[in-house]
C-alpha cells in the first residue's frame, strides 16, 4: 500500500509514512528491552478512511514479532485494532 520507515531511538521512536504530502505515524517508547509502549496513532483527516493506521499497526506488529518484543498498546486506535485482529495476541498485550 505504501512505504512506512521506521525511526528508531535509544528510548523510542515512530513508524512513518508520507501520502500525498501528508505524515501519518505511530509513536512509541522502549520499556527496558523487551516491550514497546505504542502511545499514539495520528493520521490527518485527509489520508482518513484508506487504511493508513491499519497499514501502521500491521508494520508495528510485523516488527515486534521479528524483534520478538511484546507491546503493551495505550494508544486508543491500536486498542481497538487488537480486539479486531486476535491474532496479534502473541504480541500486544
Amino acid at each position: 500500500m505504501t512505504d512506512i520507515t521506521r525511526e528508531d531511538g535509544e528510548n523510542g521512536g515512530r513508524w512513518v509514512t508520507v501520502i500525498d504530502g501528508h505524515t501519518a505515524e505511530m509513536t512509541y517508547s522502549r520499556l527496558g528491552t523487551s516491550k514497546l509502549i505504542v502511545d499514539h496513532t495520528g493520521v490527518p483527516d485527509a489520508l482518513r478512511g484508506r487504511g493508513v493506521g491499519l497499514a501502521l499497526a500491521e508494520r508495528m506488529v510485523a516488527d515486534a514479532r521479528a524483534e520478538g518484543v511484546r507491546v503493551i498498546a495505550l494508544c486508543p486506535f491500536v486498542k481497538a485494532q487488537a480486539k479486531r485482529h486476535p491474532e496479534w495476541s502473541d504480541v500486544i498485550e
